[in-house]
Formats: structure tokens, C-alpha cells, sequence
């Protein structure tokens, strides 16, 4: 079977935890971009949603902080 090589440069940090995770799945980083391609192959595109945060900023926020500004509303 003939193979093309598929090249990316990540930060050391991303691939060594991506790494990990993939052990704990019992595949290989190869494995898992392989299969990745595969499913845009199958899907026509991305295999999950790709989507910008909304610019709600109070998502932001812990909901302790949110908590404690909900409280101060109703102290009035």
C-alpha cells in the first residue's frame, strides 16, 4: 500500500498530553489522525462543530462570581 507522509509542528506540551491520552485509548497519535482523516473524508468536513464563543462576557465569569454579583443586586 503506498503512504504519503502528513506533517505538523505542535507545541512539545500538546503532542506529549495528546500522546498520553491516546495510550490510555490504546492508538497511536498515527492511528488517531489517521482515523481523523477518515472522518472528513466520510463527513465532507470537520467531524465536530467549529464554532466562535458567543461574546457574552459573563461566560467568563466563575459561577461563585456570578453568584456573589446576583447577591449584591438583591442586598439593595
Amino acid at each position: 500500500m503506498n503512504t504519503a507522509t502528513v506533517r505538523a509542528r505542535v507545541a512539545p506540551e500538546l503532542k506529549d498530553e495528546t500522546d498520553r491520552i491516546f495510550s490510555e485509548l490504546g492508538i497511536s497519535t498515527t492511528d488517531a489522525i489517521r482515523m481523523f482523516l477518515s472522518q472528513v473524508k466520510l463527513q465532507r468536513g470537520l467531524p465536530f462543530s467549529v464554532d466562535l464563543p458567543d461574546q457574552n462576557d459573563d461566560l467568563l465569569v466563575t459561577s461563585s462570581m456570578r453568584q456573589s454579583a446576583l447577591d449584591s443586586a438583591y442586598d439593595d
